[in-house]
């Protein structure tokens, strides 16, 4: 039976509710500027704040600034809001279900674990921090701290090198059917696509709805019994 080694996983979407975790910072700034934007609907607020970030594919530099100009707010700078997203987006993160449960499963077993994600390095080592699982993972690449970005092929090999394992021995559990689940595949490795309502569909080894179902995964491909179960 295949024999895997390593477990790798991209950050939004997959480990992090994004998702969630925005809509709690963007209602918890509102409420910090509230002085500033008082006059402004807290919903409203939120939702063309939602919608300009695009599951977090703009920067909030651009975001800030379309917001401010759409609603004629002065007494703030784009300045200011974003530097805010940069200091407080970590107090508002919150993990998928059984994330910590999961990691700790395949540590257990013996299996390397490795994060490859987009983005700043000091946000989302942040990030990481805040969802308390950073310890978990052998090695840990962003693309602003190795300058590469997924989908390159170049990445995923990094990791594998890092891990000193194969594609063939290796997951890879994301939730972007092209930068995470077919990039992967293309790099050698099994793919488990991260069912996301928003992309619908991913050519995919694998699709889960819950991240403890990686656990069971590997397990069936080891030929080993499961007898874990929550």
């Amino acid at each position: 039976m295949l024999e895997i080694k390593a477990v790798f996983f991209d950050l939004d979407g997959t480990l992090l509710d994004r998702n969630a975790s925005l809509v709690k910072f963007i209602s918890d700034q509102y409420e910090r500027y509230i002085k500033e934007l008082w006059l402004i609907d807290k919903q409203h607020f939120m939702n063309r704040f939602i919608e300009l970030d695009c599951r977090g594919y703009v920067w909030k530099d651009r975001v800030y600034s379309q917001l401010l100009q759409e609603m004629n707010i002065t007494e703030l700078t784009w300045e200011q809001l974003l530097e805010d997203y940069l200091i407080n987006f970590k107090n508002a993160c919150m993990p998928f279900r059984n994330v910590q449960k999961v990691l700790e499963t395949l540590s257990q077993k013996g299996i390397k674990l490795g994060l490859i994600s987009n983005g700043k390095r000091k946000f989302q080592r942040d990030n990481l921090n805040a969802l308390g699982i950073s310890s978990y993972f052998d090695t840990i690449l962003i693309s602003e701290e190795v300058g590469l970005r997924k989908p390159d092929p170049l990445l995923f090999q990094m990791g594998l090198d890092n891990l000193s394992v194969s594609a063939e021995e290796s997951i890879f559990v994301g939730d972007h059917p092209e930068n995470d689940i077919q990039a992967a595949r293309e790099a050698g490795m099994l793919g488990i696509w991260k069912h996301d309502d928003y992309w619908m569909e991913a050519e995919a080894d694998f699709t889960i709805n819950d991240l403890y179902e990686i656990a069971v995964i590997v397990q069936s491909l080891k030929g080993a019994e499961i007898n874990e179960r929550f």
